[in-house]
């Protein structure tokens, strides 16, 4: 069996963002679990809105060819206005079923006030919507700006939920995928 290849999406254009500091944790357990990661930082990409009828634009192929390869993939975002950032909407915008189609999605937030969950049920929603298979467990960090040290995160069990992020993604990278959803079947880009 292969190493099964994590990659980290982080949904925060922030220099010192807690979405890829939290990422970052992920990927270091997923590492040490025997998964190959990769952290897609969406500062280092040039995405402009999407637009259907220019569906390959700016850097748009090089973000779904380093997606495409994932057997997992972490979504890391944000909390805005109780939903998931616009840059992490965009990049989802240029993916779809060729980059997350029976592949393993882990789901992570960060928000600055005490209720972060809302955002990880739309990002699961989304996943759904392309077949992917998403991790049950998922990592939420409210309160942000008080969870970390430097890179490290101060309490153990904000640590813990954030590094079984990272074992899940390796342990299920590779599971067995159910056959297709209803909301995969009845979508537009399903069919095309």
């Amino acid at each position: 069996m292969t190493q099964p290849r994590v990659v980290a999406i982080c949904g925060s254009l922030r220099a010192e963002s807690y979405t890829r500091k939290a990422l970052a944790v992920a990927l270091d357990e997923a590492d040490a679990a025997g998964g190959e990661t990769d952290l897609i930082d969406l500062r280092e990409f040039d995405l402009p809105v999407f637009d259907a009828d220019d569906d390959d634009a700016g850097d748009a192929d090089r973000l779904r060819e380093r997606v495409a390869a994932a057997d997992s993939v972490l979504l890391g975002t944000p909390v805005y206005h109780g939903s998931y950032s616009s840059v992490l909407k965009t990049a989802l915008d240029y993916c779809g079923f060729d980059e997350f189609e029976n592949t393993t999605v882990g789901l992570l937030c960060v928000s600055g006030g005490g209720f972060p969950v809302t955002s990880l049920d739309h990002l699961r929603s989304v996943c759904r919507s392309l077949n992917a298979w998403v991790i049950p467990h998922q990592a939420a960090l409210p309160k942000a700006r008080t969870k970390f040290d430097g890179d490290e995160l101060v309490d153990g069990s904000d640590d813990d939920r954030v590094r079984t992020l990272g074992r899940r993604a390796v342990e299920y990278a590779n599971i067995e995928p159910d056959p297709a959803c209803i909301e995969s079947t009845q979508n537009v880009g399903a069919t095309d």
